[in-house]
């Protein structure tokens, strides 16, 4: 046999993901080169991997076992791998981390310069929704997660890191020429939803709920970028964090609709499980974003607090 380690690494990630499209997506590869890779591993074995049924991909018994052995090697590449950073006296190790989906406009500012660091650090960042990543959380399956509405079902510590907001956005078809509206435009207003489970639809649910506000048909999208772009496209409205549509607000794609009693005000928390042991690398982030975190705010996101 001459497999490669991205070959394991490659059909590792889509056993775990069940999804060609998925894996390639996690990997940030094309569907193509995944593909390919995976049939050049599955090329040296004489029992199926994997089979196709309709459109669902399943891994078989055997390729179930051959993933655990995979696992095993990649961690023991690694292992080898931070040893040898360890013995040149570099701080090593896995940083686990979940986030929000709109945290992806925050925590990679977060992360920067403390990766620049310490170069031998291995960043595994899952994108998700809020339900998946305290799911991931009460598990122990990560170091850290950053949310922007702390749950009230984990014991959890916590980091304050930055204030969100959240405003209600349209497209620049219609001028909303008044200094502020009051909440009677909803009635003429579609409004576009993120899925359940999300802290945006939470967010904006709670708002809509406690100032009695009857809304018309819902739209339900399942990403930040989808219900930017389907505001964008005229599809409707919708009540989304500043963070995400900074660009799309200087280019006049969106503009922000003065509401009374908006913005909308949380904050962004990296939080933990109460009592958890750190690797060194966990413990070493910690402290530097404890130091840190005030001149990054001040630094890269000085233009958070002009709206």
């Amino acid at each position: 046999m001459n497999y490669t380690l991205n070959q394991l690494k490659i059909f590792l990630k889509v056993t775990q993901t069940a999804s060609i499209t998925k894996a390639a997506e996690e990997l940030h590869l094309t569907q193509p080169a995944v593909s390919i890779q995976l049939k050049n591993f599955q090329d040296q074995f004489e029992i199926p991997l994997t089979e196709v049924v309709g459109r669902q991909l399943y891994v078989t018994d055997f390729g179930k076992e051959i993933a655990v052995t995979a696992e095993q090697i990649l961690e023991g590449v690694n292992t080898l791998n931070f040893k040898t950073h360890a013995h040149k006296g570099q701080l090593t190790g896995r940083l686990k981390i979940s986030i929000v989906s709109t945290g992806k406009y925050v925590m990679p500012y977060f992360l920067a310069d403390f990766l620049k660091l310490h170069p031998a650090i291995e960043l595994v960042m899952d994108v998700t929704n809020k339900a998946k990543v305290i799911e991931s959380l009460e598990k122990n399956e990560v170091d850290f997660s950053l949310v922007s509405v702390l749950p009230e079902s984990v014991a959890l510590d916590f980091v304050k890191l930055m204030q969100n907001k959240l405003f209600l956005v349209a497209n620049r078809d219609n001028e909303f020429t008044k200094s502020s509206y009051s909440n009677t435009i909803f009635q003429q207003m579609p409004l576009i939803y993120r899925e359940q489970g999300s802290a945006t639809r939470l967010v904006m649910e709670r708002f809509l709920q406690n100032n009695n506000i009857p809304t018309l048909k819902k739209i339900e999208l399942t990403s930040n970028e989808a219900v930017k772009q389907a505001v964008i496209a005229g599809i409707g409205y919708s009540i989304m964090p500043l963070i995400g549509i900074k660009n799309e607000l200087g280019t006049g794609e969106l503009q922000i609709i003065p509401l009374k009693r908006l913005p909308i005000r949380t904050h962004w928390h990296l939080v933990w499980l109460k009592n958890k042991r750190f690797s060194a690398a966990a413990n070493s982030y910690l402290n530097y974003l404890r130091s840190e975190k005030d001149n990054i705010i001040r630094n890269k996101f000085d233009w958070f607090e002009k709206y």
